[in-house]
């Protein structure tokens, strides 16, 4: 097997790995405003969280960032809170998925906490060869996939839900969202660094 495919498979299995639900978490906190219509703007916003999360993930895998694990473990799930309770509150008015753009600043700025947390681990199977660029790309590459997988099947589910049931999609966004921010709020009280 390549180099290459054996980095893009690591993504894929890293990001869907239920041990690590943080990041699917994060994810699902992210498309819970969209349904299977708003597939492009989701794409987009995914894409964005990758490319905050790939800055990150090379600055600390070439050690120009270094960074407490502790402490991004922390951050990881506040920034899925955060995202969460966004949700939650946002007005009904401001609802409309065209009028939706915090969501694409937090997908990057809280990739760029995320690609810390993805840097822990793949620096512990990283080799030290001049391969390193390569490496990152497949893996980011594989994440990307992964993360294409769980946006699909949750828009997908949304869509159902949303397009053959009495549920609203505010209704939907709602319950969505108050679930993972209970989830992420175990999680921050779980990996408190203090």
């Amino acid at each position: 097997m390549s180099q290459f495919r054996a980095y893009f498979e690591l993504g894929i299995q890293h990001i869907l790995d239920l041990n690590g639900f943080d990041h699917i978490l994060f994810i699902i906190a992210l498309c819970a405003l969209y349904t299977l219509r708003d597939w492009r703007k989701v794409l987009i916003l995914v894409t964005a969280f990758t490319i905050g999360h790939s800055v990150t993930l090379a600055l600390s895998v070439l050690n120009v960032l270094t960074i407490n694990a502790g402490i991004i473990e922390f951050l990881i799930p506040v920034t899925i809170l955060i995202t969460a309770l966004s949700n939650i509150f946002r007005k009904n008015d401001s609802f409309n998925p065209s009028k939706i753009h915090l969501n694409y600043i937090y997908a990057v700025v809280f990739g760029l906490v995320h690609g810390l947390g993805f840097s822990n681990y793949l620096k512990s199977i990283m080799g030290r060869g001049t391969q390193v660029v390569g490496q990152l790309l497949a893996f980011n590459l594989g994440i990307e996939a992964g993360q294409v997988v769980i946006v699909g099947i949750f828009i997908l589910v949304a869509g159902l839900v949303v397009g053959l049931t009495e549920v609203s999609k505010r209704e939907w966004s709602l319950g969505i969202s108050a679930a993972v921010a209970g989830m992420a709020l175990m999680l921050i009280l779980e990996n408190k660094f203090w």
